[in-house]
């Protein structure tokens, strides 16, 4: 008498229910939190609507928000899969910004000149970052902490050279006004109900589409995974680990360049300490939208629901009455714990399901 040994299809094959799938998702948790944040901020302001927090203005208000600091979440998110930190994406927003209005407004160049000096400036310091990183073995978080104080201190110092003291170039509509390449950073796709939705809430779709893509679609989105999880194992099996360091740390300097060209050519000005902080609320947009502090683990895509929950509840507190500002930066800690915690669960949860 034979035994057959070999498996039947139900054991081999363990199905799970598209809702458990769902619930070991990265994005769970910044759905999950983007829902609650914004029913939260509703209630506190009465669950009015047409008004207020839930007028087209208000709407209008915390996407712009979000939007932005989505620019630079999405690239952050994938930095941040392949175990890597940007400090320095902060003080590149006020750089590029410096680049880009001195070139249009200083020194009278076309905007399509400066821009592209602004983009080449940004990818040269990202490859000097990731080139840095990979070629000494120094932990990103000192190569782009140094970059951060560098770029600060000589935008300070180089526009206080060509302004005759000052730290803001200003000008910069007057010599953009009637570009069209200007309105793709500061145009206005459609007004409702008076509010403005402009150019930036489309540059944010596209970038966290495009990371998207590239982390769930491509080989090199499984290059950022391994090398995230195990880059010595990932070396080993033929992973270009310092290609896609370095790539990565130019994404991030040229999303930084985009968020800062949408900002100088909105106001028609820039600052030296413009971008001060973005590159923690990057950070911050990232956990939330569900990658890892660790690195191996999470998704560009969270990071678009982890954008609108930094927006919903930067904004959101000036609707609520009798609501202090001050307390933004506590509720932002919050939610950075908050975040962090979940995410621990769910990955201990869908290494369970696939166990």
């Amino acid at each position: 008498m034979t035994v057959d040994a070999t498996p039947s299809e139900a054991q081999r094959i363990r199905r799970i229910s598209p809702w458990r799938t769902f619930l070991t998702r990265p994005e769970f948790g910044s759905i999950i939190g983007a829902v609650f944040i914004f029913t939260l901020f509703w209630a506190l302001t009465g669950f009015t609507v047409g008004k207020g927090f839930m007028s087209w203005q208000g709407f209008a208000a915390y996407i712009e928000v979000t939007a932005q600091v989505g620019i630079l979440g999405a690239t952050v998110s994938l930095l941040m899969i392949a175990g890597e930190f940007d400090l320095s994406v902060g003080s590149m927003v006020g750089a590029a910004g410096l680049i880009l209005a001195m070139c249009v407004s200083t020194y009278g160049l076309p905007v399509w000149l400066g821009l592209l000096i602004t983009f080449a400036f940004a990818l040269a310091i990202g490859w000097i970052n990731g080139y840095l990183v990979v070629r000494t073995g120094l932990p990103s978080f000192i190569v782009t902490l140094g970059t951060l104080y560098m770029l600060r201190g000589a935008g300070l110092a180089l526009t206080r050279m060509a302004t005759n003291g000052l730290t803001i170039v200003s000008g910069v509509n007057t010599s953009t006004a009637g570009d069209p390449l200007a309105w793709l950073f500061n145009g206005t796709i459609i007004s409702i109900g008076g509010g403005d939705f402009k150019t930036e809430l489309v540059w944010w779709i596209v970038v966290v589409l495009v990371s998207t893509w590239v982390l769930l679609r491509t080989r090199f989105g499984n290059w950022i995974f391994a090398v995230g999880g195990n880059k010595d194992a990932s070396r080993s099996m033929g992973v270009p680990v310092s290609r896609v360091k370095i790539l990565l740390f130019m994404a991030t300097a040229l999303s930084a360049a985009i968020f800062a060209c949408i900002q100088v050519l909105s106001f028609g000005t820039a600052d030296v300490l413009r971008g001060t902080g973005k590159e923690f609320e990057a950070i911050i947009t990232a956990v939330i939208g569900g990658t890892l502090l660790t690195g191996g683990y999470g998704s560009a895509l969270g990071s678009a629901f982890g954008a609108f929950v930094l927006g919903v509840t930067q904004l959101g507190i000036y609707f609520v009455p009798g609501f202090n500002s001050d307390w933004y930066a506590f509720v932002l800690g919050l939610l950075l714990l908050v975040a962090a915690m979940l995410n621990n669960w769910i990955l201990r949860r869908a290494s369970g399901a696939r166990s």
